[in-house]
């Protein structure tokens, strides 16, 4: 573990049967800053995540395997990010102004190139876990739609009411199977 308290792993997934399992957990990135929150791009050759290298919380896209070499995508604070199930665009909230931000970026040979990240919408979103590891949001296939997991209308940000959903895993191979069936 790095002196910041958080490394990047990967865990290998294989079929056993009509079951999931999780190989050996591999480390992926090791630094002396703490990295969280990482996203795999929807064809796999990408890793977001966010760093605190450059003193404060950053996006960074990194090869998948790792090449050595990393592109910072936001300038102005930037946790929890997402691929885009397109392949396009980059989602990641912005620490300053509560918003969730896209750039749009391309690949040219063995480097990611990111464009300048734009608000994805005006509205200032307030996530119920501020700094959670994790995101507390996903986007919709066509990119249009996000879900959060926010504060209810007329709730308090002190609430003390959780709801958790347990053996999410069971309940989605029962509900859609592995193969079809």
């Amino acid at each position: 573990m790095g002196p910041q308290g958080f490394d990047l792993w990967t865990v290998p997934v294989e079929q056993d049967g009509h079951r999931l399992k999780a190989g050996n957990p591999e480390l992926f990135l090791h630094t002396n800053f703490g990295q969280r929150g990482a996203s795999f791009s929807p064809d796999g050759r990408w890793l977001a995540y966010s760093s605190n290298e450059s003193g404060s919380s950053q996006v960074y896209v990194r090869a998948f395997p790792d090449k050595g070499g990393h592109w910072q995508v936001s300038s102005n604070g930037g946790t929890s990010p997402i691929f885009s199930r397109s392949g396009k665009d980059l989602f990641y909230f912005n620490i300053p102004d509560d918003r969730i931000m896209v750039a749009s970026y391309s690949v040219n040979g063995d480097s990611f190139v990111a464009e300048k990240p734009r608000a994805w919408s005006g509205q200032s979103i307030a996530l119920t876990l501020g700094g959670a590891v994790g995101a507390q949001y996903d986007v919709a296939p066509d990119g249009k739609r996000i879900a959060v997991a926010t504060y209810a209308a007329g709730s308090t940000q002190n609430s003390s009411h959780v709801i958790f959903l347990e053996n999410f895993i069971d309940e989605l191979q029962r509900k859609a199977p592995l193969g079809g069936r």
